[in-house]
């Protein structure tokens, strides 16, 4: 049985998906791009699976909290699995590029693309760092929930809210 819940945040109200053992499955923000975008109407609300994973999202957010350590449950194939496991590897306050998360995911540099949109569909914001991947020159690319969530989830581990404005 698939559960749900809700909480407030600096990108706004985030939704919060588990599965029938209580794993975390997504963590979406507003108008995430092709991602689940409300409650299915199967899904039971229930705040109870969801306190441990609010507890430590809101710590992140305070900038107590570096590294999230919650069971997760994200559904994608083994490539994708792979690509979201390498995105775990990234130090809290650092970036890679699509091209050293390949070479960290261990594909061929020719599957930057393919990674890439691995990247694009983690259901799991912000527990799973993808906002912390940029362009091959630095440059800000890409994030399922805009831009400027991006910039914000940056800005708030670097510290400097003005680094990426």
């Amino acid at each position: 049985m698939t559960s749900y819940s809700t909480m407030d945040s600096p990108l706004g109200v985030l939704l919060l998906v588990a599965d029938g053992q209580g794993r975390l499955s997504h963590v979406l923000a507003p108008n995430t791009k092709g991602q689940v975008s409300s409650p299915d109407p199967d899904w039971i609300e229930d705040p109870a699976p969801f306190a441990e994973a609010v507890a430590q999202l809101t710590a992140y957010f305070e900038g107590e909290l570096k590294e999230f350590d919650l069971p997760l449950a994200p559904v994608g194939s083994e490539f994708r699995q792979r690509v979201w496991d390498a995105l775990d590897t990234i130090p809290y306050g650092a970036t890679v590029t699509y091209g050293e998360l390949t070479s960290a995911a261990g594909r061929p540099a020719t599957s930057v693309r393919a990674v890439a949109g691995a990247v694009g569909a983690n259901p799991l914001l912000i527990v799973r760092p993808c906002h912390r991947v940029l362009g091959a020159n630095g440059a800000l690319t890409g994030f399922a929930a805009g831009l400027d969530a991006k910039k914000l989830l940056l800005g708030l581990e670097s510290r400097d809210q003005s680094l990426f404005n």
